[in-house]
């Protein structure tokens, strides 16, 4: 089963929550998405949230549809597109961005739970987790559960990893606040007997031809990007967090 990660969806006329390159690379156009969404219904596909994988309720092909931030396009945009197709997705907000300009209100994230949308969380204030000492990653991790919860009114099952920095001691405490799962950004498919700790997750980035989406749903043709990110992660622990961001946002706007 391929996971999806997308993030904010550009409207014209609209400001994105940020601009820098590092950023834009992930927003899609609202007309990429649906594209996205109709080759997943002609294909058969149907689209599902977290829980919905892990206990097995699916009926032929499906792929798992996540985002990431928690934007306010995920309601304003994204929901009325997948619930046009009958399709489903977990929404991984960042409980301290709540209220910002251009991402969810509490009311917003209630009324994402209220339409039938899961809500997962995305750390409290988007650090780089695998770095942080004990007591960051508790307001991380499980401070920002807690606080989730209180909003939308339910429980919160689902965690994923800000910047795709995972590590054991982040899935520890991870599964002792109470997750049922984590997800990364770790390039791959999931089966059954993957560890629902360390679960991997496709980043679908602006300008994506529809072939090689249609091959991603399949869980095709991801072998390169795997070698992408093998590198990337060397780089990142090679230079360390702040270098690393610096020259990628740097080469990122050259090109």
């Amino acid at each position: 089963m391929v996971y999806f990660m997308y993030h904010e969806l550009e409207l014209p006329g609209r400001s994105l929550c940020q601009g820098e390159p590092g950023y834009v690379r992930y927003v899609l156009r609202k007309d990429e998405f649906e594209t996205q969404l109709a080759l997943l219904d002609e294909q058969g596909f149907q689209a599902i949230n977290v829980s919905q994988d892990r206990s097995g309720d699916r009926a032929g092909r499906g792929v798992v549809v996540t985002f990431d931030d928690g934007c306010e396009t995920d309601l304003t945009v994204a929901a009325p597109l997948l619930l046009s197709r009958g399709f489903n997705a977990t929404f991984y907000l960042v409980t301290g961005f709540l209220g910002r300009p251009g991402y969810l209100s509490g009311a917003q994230a209630e009324e994402l739970c209220r339409l039938g949308f899961e809500i997962g969380c995305h750390s409290m204030t988007h650090s780089y987790l695998s770095g942080l000492a004990e007591r960051e990653l508790q307001v991380e991790v499980v401070e920002a559960k807690y606080r989730l919860e209180q909003v939308v009114g339910r429980r919160v099952d689902h965690f994923s990893c800000p910047g795709g920095r995972w590590s054991r001691k982040v899935a520890r405490v991870a599964q002792q606040a109470g997750y049922r799962t984590v997800g990364t950004s770790k390039v791959g498919t999931n089966s059954v007997r993957s560890d629902p700790f360390c679960l991997a997750r496709v980043a679908i980035l602006r300008g994506l031809a529809p072939t090689d989406f249609v091959r991603i749903s399949e869980g095709r043709g991801l072998g390169l990007q795997r070698l992408a990110q093998s590198v990337r992660s060397t780089a990142q622990r090679a230079l360390g967090d702040s270098r690393y961001d610096r020259l990628r946002s740097a080469w990122l706007g050259r090109s």
